[in-house]
């Protein structure tokens, strides 16, 4: 992987974050893409200090004119794109009945159609040189139904098959597509749902009224565990991988 180029969305946030530091430390160039420029910016300060390639740009993945610039912008400034991660991602709580349009309306923008822009994008540069590897993080909420979650489902449900459909129509062109499916991981976005003290705990032990089983490895993943899945399907170790959901959530999803 060393010298190639990466483009990660989300990179600003808790498991893209990860994935940057994971790739740099690869040898990886990577374009670090979030639409929060001060904290992009920030976190990659941080590891070009710490000697990684690791280059800030500014988009919205939801708007197919930032899309199709920073892609551009990317192959001009650091080189072609080889690896791509859809990692950028909102959630938006309440009940299903109980959502607003604009909660139903940004959540599937950024998590669904924001991975459709992203993944056309590069898989158009990808394609004419015949090679490519492509991973959106989505969730073990793709495949379980949780509570209070309803749009942030349907969004990484819809990310997760356009992931795979992508996958089977590139394949002629040596491009791979996967998923990784984080469940429970140490993120802001997760610390943000936990009303008091007890929130880790009741995370790991499940919740019966809302039909949630917890955690049997009785841990929370760290944003590492699920770069390391991410870097292994971007990489030729996985050479012979498409089309495959990784879920990494310490058995939550009991192995559906």
């Amino acid at each position: 992987m060393d010298g190639k180029v990466a483009l990660v969305t989300g990179a600003a946030g808790g498991i893209g974050r990860a994935v940057v530091r994971a790739l740099g430390q690869r040898g990886v160039r990577v374009a670090a893409v979030d639409c929060d420029t001060e904290g992009n910016v920030s976190w990659a300060e941080k590891c070009v200090a710490d000697g990684l390639h690791v280059t800030p740009f500014t988009a919205d993945v939801s708007r197919p004119g930032d899309v199709t610039a920073v892609v551009d912008e990317v192959e001009r400034r650091i080189g072609p794109i080889h690896f791509l991660v859809n990692a950028a991602g909102i959630l938006r709580l309440g009940a299903a009945d109980a959502l607003t349009d604009d909660d139903w309306t940004t959540t599937l923008a950024i998590n669904a159609t924001g991975v459709f822009l992203v993944s056309r994008a590069a898989v158009a540069r990808m394609k004419t040189r015949g090679a490519g590897s492509i991973v959106t993080v989505a969730s073990n909420a793709a495949s379980v139904p949780r509570q209070g979650m309803a749009a942030y489902a349907a969004a990484k449900a819809a990310a997760t098959m356009f992931t795979k459909c992508l996958g089977l129509e590139e394949a002629r062109h040596g491009i791979r597509c996967n998923v990784v499916a984080p469940g429970s991981t140490n993120t802001p976005m997760l610390r943000g749902m936990w009303t008091d003290e007890n929130g880790p705990r009741s995370t790991i032990d499940g919740v019966p009224d809302e039909f949630r089983v917890g955690i049997p490895l009785r841990k929370l993943a760290e944003p590492a565990d699920v770069a390391d899945a991410v870097v292994f399907l971007l990489s030729d170790r996985a050479g012979h991988i498409t089309m495959h959901d990784l879920t990494v959530d310490g058995g939550a999803a009991l192995g559906v």
